[in-house]
């Protein structure tokens, strides 16, 4: 299978994952809201297929849910959707840019989570601004922080050992693929 083909593939699970994970927590919105549980299948695309990918699912993932679902409203996914395309891309362009190291990957992880959250937040003052209320910096930081710690602590222990894990698996599209025919030690006999 190519790698565009793989890449399309892991993006359609993602994007699967991003549908099906907040049923888990659907029946108590305030957790949900805490553990955001679309922002792990963005991220995850972003390393895994790269920013392309990444940005598309990110932001195609909380629309289509609110077409399907009814769920969450048009504002909050709109605001959703630019918020988990931009997790998307920065952990997929960090991840390409910085060397392949545990620690950088903890670097784009972090990264992706704050662009995100500012991008989160931009769109909702416009959303609330022409709604004609107010979107001050409290209120950010109540959606975008202090609310969700346990989904940021979530992001940062799980995404990092995903990735690891398929990287160590072979499962990475752009990684390096692995060969299969025998080594010249092997091959003459000098095993």
């Amino acid at each position: 299978m190519s790698v565009s083909a793989k890449k399309m593939v892991y993006a359609s699970l993602f994007l699967a994952l991003a549908l099906f994970l907040p049923f888990l927590t659907g029946q108590i919105p305030e957790i949900g809201s805490m553990l955001s549980p679309m922002h792990l299948p963005a991220l995850l695309c972003g390393f895994v297929c790269g920013w392309p990918w990444g940005l598309a699912m990110g932001f195609m993932a909380p629309l289509f849910r609110t077409l399907c679902f009814g769920m969450p409203p048009f504002a909050t996914a709109l605001a959703m959707a630019f918020e988990l395309a931009a997790y998307g891309a920065f952990s997929g362009l960090l991840y390409r840019l910085l060397p392949k190291k545990v620690g950088y990957l903890y670097v784009s992880l972090i990264g992706a989570m704050i662009g995100g959250r500012l991008v989160w937040g931009a769109v909702q003052a416009v959303i609330t601004g022409v709604a004609g209320t107010a979107f001050g910096l409290q209120a950010f930081w109540m959606g975008a922080v202090a609310n969700a710690i346990p989904g940021i602590i979530c992001q940062i222990v799980l995404v990092p050992l995903l990735v690891l894990a398929l990287g160590k698996a072979g499962l990475l599209p752009d990684a390096p693929v692995r060969s299969r025919t025998a080594s010249p030690d092997t091959a003459q006999g000098r095993a």
